[in-house]
C-alpha cells in the first residue's frame, strides 16, 4: 500500500481550493524520491523535529535572559505554541495542516542563543548583519548536515514560509501566512503571561481597551485572537484579523515594547548578555582554527568568510553554552600543582 498516495487524494477532496496540496509542491533543491508513507511536507517536519538545531530551542531565550523558575517560556515552547495554534487556525480553514506545522516547528531554528539581544549584537558585528528569519533558512538549507546530505534539503514551501514568516516580504503560500499570525498571537501573550509572572507587569497595567475586546485572561485573548481570524478569513483567498481584533492586538503589542521588551529591569542582564557574544566574537575572528572541527568541516570546500563560520557558531549556541564558553575561555582557573 502507498499511504502517501492516499493522503495526497484525500487533501484534494478535503482541503480548501486556497490550500497548497503537497501533491502539487515545486519540490526540493536536490531531488530525492517521495517516501511511501509520508507526504513531502510531512517529511519537512519529521526532519525538523529530529535536527539539532531545533534540539537546542530548548535552551535557548525567549524574552528573560537566565530567569528563576521552570515555568518561563524558552524558544522551544514558544516554537511549540505556534505549532498549535497554526494547526488551529490551519485546520479551520481547511489549509494544509503537515504544511503549517513543518513551517511553525522551523521558524526560528536561526535564533541566537539570549534571544533578540543576541540577534541585535550579531547584527551590528557581521558586515552583512544578521536577521533570524535568514538564519533559520540557512540552518535548513546548509548548517543541519548528516552523513547522506547537507542541509536538510526542504520543499520550497516550507522554506518560503520560515524565511517569511517574519520582516516585509509575505509568504507565498497561505500556510505560510497563518504561521506569521499566530507568531503574533503566541509571543504577544506568552510574553504577557511571563511579564506578570515575573512581576515585570500586573494585568491591572493591560491598556483597558484591550482587556475588554480581546480578553482578560491569557486563554481568553487567544481565543478571541483565533476565532477573528478564522471568522475573517474562512473561504478566503487571505488569512487575516479583522480591523478592529488587529487594532488592538497592534496596541498590545506596543504596550509590551514601550513596558517589557525595551525598557524593564527584566531586561538588566541583556549588558552581560551583549559583552559575552561580543566577546566570542572577536575571539574566534582571531583564532577561528579554534573553532570546533565538527563546524569548520561544514566549510570545507565552501567559499565563506571567517565572518559566516564565526557568526554561524555563535548563533547556534544555546545560552549555557555560551556562558560556559565564555567562562572557560576568558575566566582564570586556579592554578593546580601536578
Amino acid at each position: 500500500m502507498d499511504i502517501r498516495l492516499k493522503t495526497e487524494e484525500i487533501e484534494k477532496k478535503i482541503l480548501s481550493k486556497y490550500a497548497t496540496l503537497s501533491l502539487q509542491t515545486k519540490g526540493r533543491i536536490v531531488k530525492e524520491d517521495k517516501c511511501g508513507i509520508r507526504t513531502d511536507f510531512q517529511r519537512d517536519r519529521d526532519r525538523i523535529i529530529h535536527s539539532k538545531a531545533f534540539r537546542r530551542l530548548k535552551h535557548k531565550t525567549q524574552v528573560f535572559i537566565a530567569p528563576e523558575g521552570d515555568h518561563y517560556r524558552t524558544r522551544l515552547t514558544h516554537t511549540l505554541e505556534v505549532s498549535q495554534i497554526s494547526r488551529t487556525i490551519s485546520r479551520a480553514l481547511k489549509l494544509n495542516e503537515d504544511l503549517t506545522e513543518a513551517i511553525a516547528l522551523g521558524h526560528d531554528l536561526g535564533h541566537t542563543p539570549f534571544g533578540h539581544t543576541g540577534e541585535k549584537v550579531l547584527n551590528n558585528l557581521h558586515s552583512n548583519g544578521f536577521r533570524h528569519n535568514e538564519q533559520s533558512l540557512r540552518v535548513v538549507d546548509f548548517l543541519e548536515h548528516n552523513e547522506k546530505r547537507q542541509g536538510l534539503n526542504l520543499t520550497y514551501e516550507v522554506r518560503n514560509g520560515i524565511y517569511c514568516h517574519t520582516g516585509e516580504k509575505e509568504p507565498e503560500f497561505l500556510e505560510g501566512v497563518v504561521v506569521r499570525q499566530a507568531d503574533r498571537i503566541a509571543y504577544i501573550n506568552h510574553d504577557i503571561d511571563d511579564a506578570v509572572r515575573a512581576n515585570v507587569i500586573s494585568i491591572e497595567e493591560l491598556p483597558r481597551k484591550c482587556v475588554e475586546v480581546l480578553g482578560k485572561s491569557h486563554g481568553e485573548r487567544i481565543n478571541t485572537m483565533i476565532l477573528d481570524i478564522i471568522r475573517n478569513s474562512i473561504g478566503e483567498k487571505w488569512v487575516s484579523m479583522s480591523k478592529e481584533i488587529n487594532k488592538y492586538t497592534n496596541e498590545l503589542r506596543k504596550f509590551m515594547f514601550d513596558k517589557v521588551y525595551l525598557d524593564s529591569h527584566a531586561k538588566s542582564e541583556e549588558k552581560k548578555a551583549e559583552y559575552i557574544i561580543e566577546e566570542l566574537y572577536k575571539y574566534y575572528l582571531k583564532n577561528p582554527d579554534n573553532l570546533p572541527y565538527e563546524h569548520k568541516k561544514i566549510y570545507k570546500d565552501k567559499s565563506f568568510s571567517k565572518e559566516d563560520m564565526v557568526c554561524d557558531y555563535i548563533a547556534g549556541m544555546t545560552d549555557r553554552y555560551a556562558i560556559n564558553l565564555f567562562y572557560n575561555i576568558f575566566i582564570p582557573k586556579p592554578w593546580k600543582k601536578y
